[in-house]
């Protein structure tokens, strides 16, 4: 269930580039509540990623406004600390550093917090093993199937536990079996930790399991679809107990 206090609101964001040339968003309005899932569809060129972008903190080069837990992101002195305490991404290319295990790749955002080097390796540890990965802690992510990847992105992407979760095509280059995984541990991680997660995705199966799914067309929101009742996810080991930050 969704709280009714808004982490979200954004109201008529406008970007372009190549001066004015192309226009990727052309004011674009929405609210997401705490706790709500919500899908972003839409094709090739929509303004789905750069929207995304703009929600991340990545890109504040747009107009209009935008608050994300009260916070303008268009006057952000530090937009780097601000992603650290309040974001988490999950990418469809995992992102992982190849040269750091998997249990260093998830510390990664804990750097940003200022956190001793055993809390970092206890927290790491414990959201791989929540995720079903205790077996996989000191492999490099070249010695991980792509599904076990992106549990590592997964378990890196709450590793400060962040307020909204965004996830751009996160089963994107996944097969099917191991896309459906993906899919089960992300609700699970909306519906136990209450977070507020937003994907990007071309899948209607993934938009389905979202609260709502906003269908984006030439940088604009051209329909808005509340899903009552959405699938029940495939049956999976037993249910994850995520840890608190």
């Amino acid at each position: 269930m969704t709280s009714a206090s808004p982490l979200i609101e954004a109201q008529d964001l406008r970007r372009s580039y190549d001066r004015g040339a192309v226009e990727a968003l052309r004011g674009v309005s929405f609210t997401i509540s705490r706790g709500e899932f919500v899908s972003i569809m839409g094709p090739s060129g929509s303004g789905k990623s750069t929207l995304l972008h703009i929600l991340g903190a990545l890109d504040n080069d747009f107009e209009g406004d935008l608050t994300i837990d009260s916070v303008s992101l268009r006057k952000l002195a530090d937009p780097e600390h601000f992603r650290a305490l309040v974001i988490g991404f999950v990418f469809q290319s995992f992102h992982l550093l190849p040269t750091l295990t998997a249990v260093e790749n998830v510390q990664v955002p804990m750097f940003e917090m200022g956190w001793p080097a055993s809390r970092r390796r206890q927290r790491a540890s414990e959201l791989l093993d929540s995720l079903g990965l205790h077996d996989r802690l000191h492999h490099l992510p070249s010695k991980l199937s792509g599904g076990e990847r992106q549990r590592v992105a997964i378990a890196r992407s709450l590793a400060n536990g962040p307020k909204l979760l965004l996830a751009d095509e996160p089963t994107g280059n996944l097969d099917s079996a191991s896309a459906a995984r993906i899919l089960d541990v992300l609700s699970e991680v909306h519906a136990r930790g209450n977070t507020t997660l937003v994907v990007v995705t071309h899948d209607p199966n993934v938009a389905a399991r979202a609260n709502r799914t906003l269908q984006m067309l030439d940088g604009q929101i051209i329909e808005t679809t509340t899903h009552t009742a959405r699938p029940t996810p495939e049956p999976d080991p037993p249910q994850r107990h995520f840890p608190k930050s």
